[in-house]
């Protein structure tokens, strides 16, 4: 089975909190980890979502967490309507 990893970068505003995370993560950018494995038996090329993950900076330490990518859209979302409203 192929696999590959899309990689992607994220921007929160403001504290921020996601199930899979011990504790509220500071503002600031974060890396996210798509992984996603060919389907096969189809007649075109095609891809599905396997594996979300979310690279924390804890000091000189760099952690990977499987989180939920729906949980990461609703705090991104949260986090956009936070700071439509400080503006």
């Amino acid at each position: 089975m192929f696999m590959r990893t899309k990689t992607r970068t994220v921007h929160f505003d403001a504290p921020f909190t996601l199930k899979g995370l011990e504790g509220q993560q500071q503002p600031g950018d974060y890396q996210i980890q798509d992984d996603e494995e060919q389907i096969t038996g189809l007649s075109w090329l095609a891809y599905r979502r396997v594996a979300t993950l979310i690279e924390v900076v804890a000091g000189k330490k760099t952690s990977l967490f499987d989180i939920d990518p729906s949980d990461l859209e609703t705090a991104l979302e949260n986090d956009r309507a936070l700071s439509a409203k400080g503006n």
